[in-house]
């Protein structure tokens, strides 16, 4: 398997060398020269694998796929070394749960910083810490969080050999949870940089560090953001295991997540007890989308063949991507544009793994897809596919929908599921329910992929439901910890000559 550069660049490269590199040289992303076929026979092979040795077995299936650079025991190895019941908190790693009638939520935030980030960012960890081993070489990674993506790379991170973290957030817009599980790590190779910015700012500062390719090289510069393939893939294999959940003929056991439900409301994904469904059995996936990294996942689980009716992106009042879906039209904002809102890991107005699916929509056009994400987005911020013949195919042959939600939504949909079902959700998740309800369709299980427990936004919690989520004993008093951070302008060169100062 090799990997080629949404932009067109020559060069074809193995897994490996992508893991370490993080963008293409000129700019644009890696994605696999062909997506690998998972036809009825396969998936029901992956079904058993599931049920009989478990989640890590399903990664390890799906991983191998995409992975011929590393012997097959080693990568099954790291995938049993990183989804664990001691990792995950439970043994199920990402179960499934029935909250209402078509609607299931999917547990991903079990892991050691509570959000779906550790599902790939666990393994990222372990990809890292062996192939640097293998290879004798350090790696400087730089990354950009809105709030998940940080803690959990630097919790994935922490004490690795070969690797230090260079994490940059935008200043003050995260919440105090989730700044309070970066900020207090005391490792040395870990380092926070809070940026006088939004996230845009931060993530514009690693394209920019990773386009200069000679400070790169030196520096041994690698990413952890959803632009680095490794990542991307790892998250496809939640999709999976949703699907089989869903598609069982009894209902799944409910897990020790982020809330249980009551035995009556137990059901079948098509919420009869004890409807069995076929192997052909069509489901849908709502992801609550900032990024469109995790929902780029279910585009790419999608393409493999697995059979899912719609992807439903849910966005905040930060909703290019809602616009684009819409209207064809793709138009990033600027700092002073973009909403600081009470789902603010969502809080992002340039989505840069939208250039994986814009590059497959196209057909694979390099040459149009560096003309839109290069000169288009640099000299108008936007680009209009709406008249271009590929556009109505995001939806008939890709299955892409889309949906907005806003703080009284969030609020409203928080308060409604736990008067009615018990369950905390968070505002993300949120987001993420109140989209999926006003796209269901009879007979086909709508999934909506839970992205952080409740704790992580306790403020927005507490004005919903008038009480504070449940906590877990680990994170008591986080806030109060010391904290190391640097705050550092939305500039390049100081932050590059950070990295030089705490790397020479």
């Amino acid at each position: 398997m090799l990997y080629l550069s949404t932009r067109g660049h020559p060069d074809r490269k193995h897994f490996c060398d992508i893991l370490l590199e993080g963008l293409a040289p000129d700019g644009g992303l890696y994605l696999p020269e062909h997506y690998p076929q998972i036809d009825g026979p396969a998936l029901a092979r992956l079904r058993t694998a599931y049920h009989e040795q478990g989640y890590a077995e399903l990664a390890f299936q799906i991983l191998s796929l995409y992975i011929d650079d590393i012997p097959p025991a080693d990568l099954r190895a790291l995938c049993a070394k990183t989804y664990t019941a001691e990792v995950f908190g439970t043994g199920e790693i990402v179960p499934l749960r029935h909250l209402e009638e078509g609607l299931w939520l999917e547990a991903l935030s079990n892991g050691p910083t509570l959000a779906f980030k550790d599902m790939a960012m666990q393994l990222l960890g372990n990809l890292f810490e062996y192939e640097l081993k293998r290879r004798g070489e350090q790696l400087n990674i730089l990354g950009a969080t809105s709030g998940d993506t940080g803690s959990a790379a630097e919790y994935a991170m922490r004490g690795k050999e070969g690797v230090r973290v260079f994490m940059t957030s935008p200043h003050g817009r995260m919440s105090a949870f989730q700044q309070a599980q970066m900020f207090s790590l005391q490792d040395e190779n870990i380092h926070n940089i809070a940026i006088e910015g939004v996230f845009d700012d931060c993530q514009d500062i690693v394209k920019a560090v990773s386009n200069d390719l000679e400070f790169k090289r030196k520096y041994k510069i690698g990413t952890v953001n959803s632009i680095n393939w490794a990542r991307l893939l790892a998250q496809v294999v939640y999709y999976f295991a949703g699907y089989i959940q869903a598609t069982e003929p009894k209902a799944p056991t409910l897990g020790t997540g982020v809330s249980s439900l009551p035995p009556e409301g137990v059901q079948t994904a098509l919420g009869r007890p004890g409807g069995g469904l076929s192997s052909a059995q069509k489901v849908s996936f709502t992801v609550p989308s900032g990024n469109f990294g995790n929902v780029c996942a279910g585009h790419v689980a999608r393409m493999m063949g697995l059979p899912i009716e719609q992807l439903v992106v849910a966005t905040n009042e930060n909703d290019v991507l809602d616009e684009f879906f819409r209207t064809g039209v793709y138009r990033v904002r600027g700092s002073a544009d973009t909403h600081e809102t009470s789902s603010p890991s969502m809080d992002i107005s340039k989505a840069s793994n939208f250039e994986r699916f814009v590059f497959d929509l196209l057909g694979r056009d390099g040459a149009r897809t560096q003309a839109l994400f290069g000169a288009a987005l640099s000299k108008d911020g936007r680009f209009d596919l709406s008249q271009d013949p590929a556009f109505p195919e995001a939806a008939a042959r890709y299955g892409f929908v889309s949906g907005k939600s806003v703080h009284a939504d969030r609020l409203a949909t928080i308060r409604d599921t736990f008067q009615r079902f018990g369950v905390t959700i968070d505002t993300h998740t949120a987001d993420g329910v109140k989209v999926a309800r006003a796209h269901r369709q009879e007979a086909v299980p709508m999934i909506v992929l839970e992205t952080a427990l409740p704790i992580k936004f306790a403020e927005t919690i507490i004005e919903a439901l008038g009480q504070a989520p449940e906590r877990p004993a680990k994170f008591a008093g986080i806030e109060d910890l010391p904290k190391r951070v640097q705050v550092m302008p939305a500039d390049v060169a100081q932050v590059k000559a950070y990295i030089q100062r705490h790397c020479d």
